[in-house]
């Protein structure tokens, strides 16, 4: 029995569990564990395994640049470092908007473990593959983007955790992976010093109008594959919200183009449209033309971001199978930067190598 093993039994038994049946689930790109807790009664709860690197501190509140920067990429993309009381604090803040976060029943924040409700198997994305129509789960999903946006979040959310902005320097450091990594995964690829500073003059208006526009509570990861339906409940609640804990005060148009322009699976345009119109039917003040183009090209700095997320895990994590999400990422890509206002970006992918990349 490993050391972990016998602390995480420490917990179970203490917190009322030590007889109940644990089944793990399958693991992700992170380093959380979670199994899902059955009781002799039948009752099932969630746990959460998330053994906090003490090594590595979240971006504290006053950090300056220059502090975050010698802190490191996790204070630098103001992540949460695996921090169980982040997960705590977002999920009390979401049920109280009357939110389907889970409930939380036990917590052992030194040695980072937590149980909570089980939300089920109703996996956006698997209901999808076996058969489910989309259309109501996404327009639900949206639904749950509009419900927060009507919403001004605090400074700070339960148990003094800071809610900190998806600033300039975490945009920066996000879609500058790509300049780092994408060159490691495909080695036909050479940025320049010019290269380089034209990348930046071209992302640095992007990200100050990300940051001015940063006035909303942000999953950060939401997708189908974070999302889970739950019929039984009502509006907003009907869906079920699991691995906010980066969350971050950030641009509106965040969370909707992370989950349709989604990186695991495809979401046609027409469901695309079809959604940012019930948006903006369901918040009427928001001014379309400017969104739209914070939208595009947020969602190209984040398709870039996570291109070097995935050629990271690829070449320093030895996981290939992030590679087949690459082409989706490129697709998404190859669209965005043919609209209005994407013309410099579309010039700068195009002379530096990556013309057959937006050929897809």
């Amino acid at each position: 029995m490993t050391d972990r093993e016998a602390i995480k039994r420490h917990f179970l038994l203490s917190a009322g569990f030590s007889d109940a049946e644990r089944h793990p689930l399958p693991g992700d790109a992170s380093t959380r564990r979670y199994e899902r807790l059955t009781l002799t009664d039948g009752r099932s709860f969630m746990l959460m395994d998330q053994a906090p690197a003490l090594d590595i501190q979240p971006c504290r509140v006053h950090e300056t640049e220059a502090e975050r920067q010698a802190s490191g990429y996790t204070a630098m993309a103001r992540l949460s470092a695996g921090r169980i009381e982040a997960f705590v604090a977002a999920a009390h803040y979401l049920r109280g908007q009357g939110l389907s976060a889970p409930e939380i029943f036990e917590v052992d924040t030194a040695n980072g473990f937590l149980i909570s409700e089980d939300l089920g198997n109703d996996l956006f994305a698997r209901l999808i593959e076996a058969g489910a129509d989309e259309t109501p789960l996404y327009l639900s999903a949206i639904e749950v983007q509009a419900h927060l946006h009507d919403l001004t979040p605090p400074a700070v959310l339960d148990n003094d955790w800071p809610l900190l902005s998806y600033d300039d320097l975490a945009l920066k450091t996000g879609v500058n992976l790509f300049l780092e990594w994408y060159p490691k995964y495909d080695r036909s690829v050479s940025l320049n010093e010019t290269a380089v500073a034209e990348w930046e003059a071209l992302w640095a208006p992007v990200r100050q109008r990300a940051e001015a526009g940063a006035t909303v509570f942000i999953h950060r990861d939401y997708h189908a594959e974070n999302l889970l339906w739950l019929p039984d409940r009502e509006s907003v609640a009907c869906v079920g919200l699991v691995d906010f804990q980066d969350c971050l005060r950030a641009h509106p148009s965040w969370d909707l183009l992370s989950l349709l322009q989604d990186a695991r699976r495809d979401v046609s345009h027409d469901l695309e449209a079809a959604c940012l119109d019930h948006y903006f039917g369901l918040r009427l003040n928001v001014d379309r033309a400017a969104f739209m183009q914070d939208y595009v090209a947020l969602a190209t700095l984040n398709e870039a971001r996570i291109l070097g997320v995935f050629a990271r895990l690829v070449t320093r994590d030895h996981k290939p199978r992030y590679e087949a999400f690459m082409p989706r990422m490129w697709g998404h890509i190859a669209r965005n930067i043919r609209q209005p206002g994407m013309e410099g970006l579309h010039d700068w992918f195009l002379r530096h190598g990556f013309k057959g990349r937006l050929a897809i």
